[in-house]
């Protein structure tokens, strides 16, 4: 255990007259991958500043170290995944852990190192000046962690396809071409055939699927191929380890499954009927709106865009408590899906969305894109704003229409109620009349309707 000492600067034995000390009894964390760096208050000890080594044992001296200072409270950055053991084990302890996104502090001005960074976060949370980063309620942890881990697992399965197609391609065989899906059912029809010894491309054609757009002559001339044994083993090695990734998927799929269970029943006995539902081997292996409905008492599927899976990865991500958002606009600001206006000196610098890398944002952005083609007035209003501003500007419009709808479905536990896009038109028809008419007045005219037009 590294002790450091420090002598208290004369700007600090003496707070400004309008800052005042909110969290007398805080302690900053710099979280780091082999050492934890803590600050406490100066008076709590005579060396406020230690380091201990990121190991179990360690980290339990430091809680009692923080419980002997009298520590109520303490800050953390979220440095990767290191802060969770931390975090987890102070909170067993009984201290109130705030997580600190970096880029939000304001900056010290002083050298980068281990011992001013924590220094700095005690002294912003003694002031109260740090705002504690989102981290929903253990339960939605958990399933949070299981969804995730999910999307790890078909981005491995993915990256296997693409050595199936890359070994197809050296061996000249151009199935891709003719079969859309090569692991779906005739492609890996065929593709276990040819593993198991079969060269004869007409016997080979014969395992498609009836339901395949190409005929069997097709099929067949896209598999004469050189049949090289380096590349056959490259593709056994892929087929194998996609159906490894997918097992485990199912076995994913078991434990969200058993963790939507756990949730308290807000559906009030109430049955959602069946709903029609596309096969596809990247769903859920359980019946996922159900369960879904059971959790939160309302139907998300109603939106059009949101399926089951993008209903449960925003919920993963958000939990079910909407009072962390006072608003819907402070909801969608989290999410980076608001226009973020930067000005100075009255002039408007900005506008942008601000980055981010939330995972509820991108579901909810995919939503919008599949909107596209839908007659409805989620539809209409996507291709307004898409000729009006562009794809990406309308995708994200759309993605920030959505998330409103969450919200005051999962605060007030409301139902959706689908407009149609007839409706969409004629209230924007209206609108855009009412604008009209109000600026003719201001410059001194009158609108009438023009004789045979349309109604307005």
């Amino acid at each position: 255990m590294t002790k450091h000492k420090r002598q208290k600067s004369p700007a600090e034995q003496q707070l400004p007259a309008q800052l005042h000390a909110v969290n007398v009894h805080a302690a900053g964390i710099d979280v780091g991958a082999e050492a934890h760096w803590v600050a406490v208050p100066v008076e709590a000890d005579p060396q406020p500043v230690r380091a201990f080594p990121a190991h179990t044992a360690s980290l339990h001296a430091l809680a009692a170290w923080l419980t002997l200072c009298g520590i109520t409270t303490v800050a953390l950055e979220s440095t990767g995944v290191y802060w969770i053991p931390l975090f987890e084990l102070l909170e067993t302890q009984g201290f109130e852990v705030i997580l600190v996104d970096p880029g939000t502090m304001p900056k010290n001005g002083r050298p980068k190192t281990d011992v001013h960074d924590c220094q700095w976060l005690q002294r912003l949370h003694t002031l109260g000046l740090l705002s504690a980063a989102f981290r929903p309620d253990d339960p939605v942890v958990v399933l949070r962690s299981s969804l995730r881990l999910r999307l790890t697992l078909l981005a491995a399965a993915a990256r296997h396809i693409q050595h199936m197609q890359k070994a197809l391609t050296q061996m000249h065989i151009t199935l891709q071409h003719v079969v859309s899906d090569i692991p779906g059912v005739t492609g890996l029809r065929i593709i276990k055939a040819m593993l198991n010894g079969e060269r004869d491309p007409r016997r080979l054609a014969t395992l498609r699927d009836q339901r395949g757009k190409e005929n069997e002559a097709t099929i067949a001339q896209a598999l004469h191929g050189t049949w090289r044994e380096e590349h056959l083993f490259a593709l056994h090695q892929a087929v194998a380890a996609s159906e490894f990734c997918h097992q485990q998927i199912q076995e994913c799929d078991a434990k969200i499954a058993a963790q939507l269970q756990t949730f308290e029943d807000r559906s009030k006995g109430e049955i959602l009927p069946p709903k029609a539902r596309k096969r596809h081997r990247n769903r859920f292996s359980f019946e996922t709106r159900p369960l879904l409905h059971r959790m939160t008492g309302v139907d998300l599927t109603k939106i059009e865009g949101i399926d089951e899976t993008t209903a449960l990865i925003v919920l993963g991500e958000i939990g079910l408590d909407m009072s962390r958002w006072p608003s819907e606009k402070q909801f969608t600001s989290w999410l980076g899906l608001c226009p973020r206006v930067r000005v100075s000196g009255g002039r408007v610098l900005s506008s942008r969305t601000r980055p981010t890398a939330n995972r509820a944002a991108a579901a909810l952005r995919l939503a919008a894109a599949s909107l596209h083609h839908a007659k409805s007035a989620l539809g209409a209003f996507f291709r307004r704003m898409k000729a009006r501003l562009g794809t990406p500007k309308a995708i994200t419009a759309t993605a920030h229409k959505l998330a409103r709808l969450i919200y005051a479905m999962l605060k007030h536990g409301t139902a959706y109620v689908a407009g149609s896009m007839a409706e969409y038109e004629q209230k924007y028809r209206q609108r855009m009349m009412h604008t009209l008419s109000r600026k003719a007045r201001e410059l001194g005219y009158e609108l009438h309707p023009v004789l045979g037009g349309p109604p307005a």
